[in-house]
This record gives C-alpha cells, structure tokens and sequence, in this order.
C-alpha cells in the first residue's frame, strides 16, 4: 500500500514523469515527400536493436518486421490471422501435419520465396548458435527442442519442403491455433540466399531482402528507419504508402506535439496519466483500447537468494496497491491483475487469482510483514535490491508507486532507469534484483502467456521459475484435443504459478496510439497489430 505520506508526493510527481525524458530526443525534422507519392512518419517509443525476425524480441521491432517481411499468414486490419504466403492449407485428422501451398512470390531482389526459406529460416532460428530468444516457439515443431538443445541434428525439424511451393509441417502436438502463431515473426521465412551471403549482417540497408509489402532503404541509428514500397510484393497494387519513416520517439511528450504539430502521423504510445487532457485537446488522435498484455514484475530467482523463498515474494506482491496504481497514476483504463492471462483472450476458462487477492489492503500490508519476519527480515536485517526499469514515464510511475509500497513494510528498494534496449539485455543477462515489463501476446491463446514460465522456455523467463508440475500441466494441455478440458487444464496451471508467486502481475495494459485523423484503415484490436499495407493517408 502507497503510504498516505507519500501519495500527495506521487499524485503531484503525475506531471513530473513526463519531464525526465524531455531533452534527451533530439530533433529530427520529417523528410519530405516526393510529389505524387504518399508518405507515412510514424513514431515508435524504442530504437529497433535488429530487423532480424529471428534474433528481434521488441514489439517495436516486430512493428517494422511485419511490414518487411511476411509469414505463412498476416494480420487483417482486425488483427486476425489472414493468408499471406501460403494461400491455403490442409491439417491431418491427428492434427499433427499441415500442408502449406504457397503463392507464387518474390523476394524485393526478385529471387522466388519458396518452401526452402521457410525450411531454412526454422533451422536456422532453432539452431544453438542463433541464440534466439524465441525459439522455445518453435519447439512446437517435431524435435524443435531437442534441435535447439543440440541433441538432433538441424534436418530433424519438422518442416519440410515438398516441392518449391509446398511446404509440410510437422508438429509435437496438435495445435489448432497454429495459424495464429504462424503471424508471430519468428515463424516468419528469411531469404536463404542473402543469409548464405552475407551471415547475419544480411540485414543491413543495401542487403536486406524482404517479400512484405516494402523494403529496406535506410538505417539512421538515433534518427529514423526509412522503409520504400516493395514492387515485387504479391498484392503491391493495392499498397497505399509509399514510404513509412519509423521514429524512435521516448519522450512521450514530445510525440504527443509532433503528432499535432503534423511531424509524425501514428505515435504507438503516450503517457498514460495525459489520457484525460489528450482526450479533450486531441479528441479524434487518441486511440485507447483494452489489450493482450499484462504489465507485471519479475524476481530474480537465479541471482538473489531472498527471492527464493516463497514468503518474500508473496510479501512484495501482496503488497502492492494496484488499485492506486491504475485508477489514480496511469488513470487511462488500465485494470488491476491478480493473475497473468488478460481478459477477453480466446480459448481459456478465466478464475485464476492469487490467493490473497479478496484480501483488503490493509490485511494484505500486515501479512507481508509477518512474511518478512518469517523469512528472517525486518529493521536489523533489511531487505534491499535494485528494481531495473525501463525508462518509460508509465513505467517510472509504477517503480514509484512500488517502492513506496515496499517502503511502507520496511524493504529498499533502489530504481535504476535504463533504455530499453539496455533494460531488457539486463534481463536477459540476469542483471537486477527486480524487474518492470509487460507481456503483449504472440498470438491470441493462453499458452502464450503461460509458456512463457515454463522450466525450458529459456531468457523471458526473466524470473527462472522452475516447477515440474507445471510444466506436466502445460505439456497435458498441449495434447488435450478437448477445447474446454484444455482450457480448464490451462487455468489450473496459471493457479498454480500464482499461488506459487512466480512473478507480481500488476495491471492489464491499454493500447495507448495517437492517430492522426488523415490516417485511414487503422482499426483499434486487443492486439494492437496494424500493419501499414492497410493504412494510407489523406491529402
């Protein structure tokens, strides 16, 4: 609980948040717009690390991806699985082999996109020296795991090229979602001829080759991605935009007047305790809508030995004030979580909540402190650690809101701010006590949620929770062919991990986008996925 010392402190820091970004953008003009064509600025709240879809792990990442290069299937306007390289598809009675047909496709060097890419990109994703942080997702694929940890050889994967533009998977378990997941970037097709190339630097601006609907022109470290429409892409006839120019915009603030001031047409966030102001002075730029995303905290297991005992990490979870945090700092409808699945995700039986979850406030504060004394700390042996973030007004706010909290059942806690990129290599690394992010879904189903704290999901699992029994759970969902029984097994699991105190959910995340009213084809999803070939933009 935010102790009522400090909350006039954090209501009045409400404006204060926004001002310790500001400065450190520096200014970058938009680039004109060749008569004739129609352009698109579109601002993103991170620089992109890597345009590789196979190493890339940012949702600002995936945004550029997307709009470079395409899987089996793309995202409709609504955000739901279409056809994109494959046309159509048959699935075995067992639910085990899909059989993919390809359109007739190029690269953006002309080359043909055919099965082999695809054979190669999942090989390549699953092999040890890739390293990728998503290839627990391809573990769905026949030995996908047993590849990737060197116990099979590459050829082993279940996927293979039947002919030029036949492709046949083969999967560990029946998943009827799979056409969902095949949007996510790591089940997208790389060009196997420019990887063979050039290596990994294959993604550099002048070696980059794409099938989506544009290609990479340019790549400003600190200024902007330029990206030019793709005249080899199936279905360019009917792109819009010619060119997108992608900002990397942290100063929120900032954005928000780029956006007015007609500099930037799409900005994918703004301060969320600005929502109410931005609301009434820019009613027809903001865009808010519930998401599949849960913002949450990690505890590094690996590393600090006081977060593997259960007592402490019930204590700073129980804890927190999540009502205070949603309804009176970020104040743009985010919801309060006692578990990780968001609502409205398909396939599942909601009720999973941490057991203290009815408890008031008050009852929740003293019982942490027993906790904590129960695990041996108190005001002669204090319990300190770093809470690593990333340096996102939003997430700024809820440090604060926390480690006044944690302050109020005697823990220390020290925010350290960093980049995003530099925040999540820490988290990938296991440098930090504590950690603030938020999961977006891969695709729309539990599992993407709840894999993320299996034993062998690898780097997200920032926590390195670790429960056998959970795992049989996850594994006896994955070959339950019963859609409700599954979804009961999942929620049982998701009990499990929370009454385990695996992690410290905190709110359900809004999408937050500001959208100039020039803009057309941008429809608002729980996904929040709006790739440009539907966007176009008014005169």
């Amino acid at each position: 609980m935010v102790s009522k010392s400090l909350r006039p402190a954090l209501l009045a820091g409400l404006g204060l948040a926004a001002l310790l970004l500001s400065g450190c953008q520096a200014k970058v003009s938009r680039p004109p717009c060749p008569a004739g064509e129609v352009c698109l600025a579109y601002g993103s709240s991170g620089e992109a690390g890597s345009l590789d879809p196979q190493t890339s792990n940012l949702v600002d990442e995936f945004t550029i991806i997307a709009d470079l290069i395409f899987g089996l299937t793309t995202d409709s306007p609504e955000g739901e699985p279409i056809p994109a390289m494959a046309t159509s598809w048959e699935t075995s009675a067992d639910g085990l082999t899909w059989t993919f047909h390809l359109r007739e496709a190029k690269w953006s060097d002309g080359a043909p996109v055919t099965a082999d890419d695809f054979v190669f990109a999942y090989r390549r994703i699953l092999d040890p020296k890739t390293a990728s942080i998503y290839s627990y997702l391809i573990y769905l694929l026949k030995n996908g795991q047993a590849v990737n940890e060197g116990k099979a050889p590459l050829t082993a994967v279940g996927a293979r090229a039947i002919d030029a533009r036949t492709l046949e998977l083969t999967l560990e378990h029946p998943a009827p979602y799979l056409p969902e997941l095949l949007k996510h970037q790591s089940f997208f097709p790389v060009p196997k001829h420019a990887v063979e190339k050039w290596g990994d630097a294959w993604v550099k601006p002048g070696r980059y080759v794409s099938n989506g609907p544009y290609k990479l022109m340019s790549w400003k470290l600190g200024d902007h991605i330029e990206v030019v429409k793709n005249s080899n892409f199936y279905d360019a006839a009917n792109v819009c935009v010619d060119r997108i120019d992608y900002f990397p915009t942290p100063d929120s603030v900032m954005a928000e007047r780029r956006v007015a001031r007609g500099e930037l047409d799409v900005n994918t966030s703004f301060q969320s305790n600005r929502f109410i102001r931005l609301k009434e002075r820019m009613p027809d730029v903001v865009r808010a809508k519930n998401s599949l995303a849960t913002a949450y905290l990690s505890f590094n297991t690996h590393e600090i030995a006081a977060f593997r005992d259960i007592r402490v990490r019930r204590a700073l979870s129980e804890s927190i004030d999540r009502e205070f945090i949603t309804g009176k700092l970020l104040r743009a409808g985010q919801i309060p979580a006692y578990a990780f699945v968001p609502p409205g995700t398909a396939n599942y039986a909601q009720g999973a909540r941490t057991v203290w979850a009815d408890k008031p406030l008050a009852e929740r504060q003293a019982e942490a402190r027993r906790l904590l004394a129960a695990a041996g700390y108190g005001p002669d042996r204090k319990l300190s650690f770093e809470l690593k973030i990333v340096n996102s007004p939003d997430t700024i706010l809820l440090a604060s809101a926390v480690q006044a909290d944690w302050a109020a059942i005697g823990v220390d806690a020290k925010i350290v701010q960093n980049e995003s990129q530099v925040a999540f290599a820490a988290y990938r690394n296991r440098d930090f006590g504590v950690g603030a992010m938020s999961w977006f879904a891969d695709f729309n189903d539990p599992v993407t949620f709840l894999s993320l704290m299996k034993s062998d999901t690898g780097g997200q699992n920032y926590g390195d929770y670790k429960n056998p029994a959970y795992d049989a759970l996850l594994n006896a969902a994955d070959r339950e062919p019963d859609a409700a029984k599954r979804a009961e097994i999942l929620k049982q699991a998701e009990q499990m991990m929370l009454t385990d105190e695996a992690f410290a959910p905190i709110y359900y995340v809004v999408n937050r986008n500001l959208v100039s009213p020039k803009v057309t084809g941008w429809v608002d999803n729980v996904s929040n996925f709006h790739r440009a070939r539907w966007l176009c933009v008014k005169k």
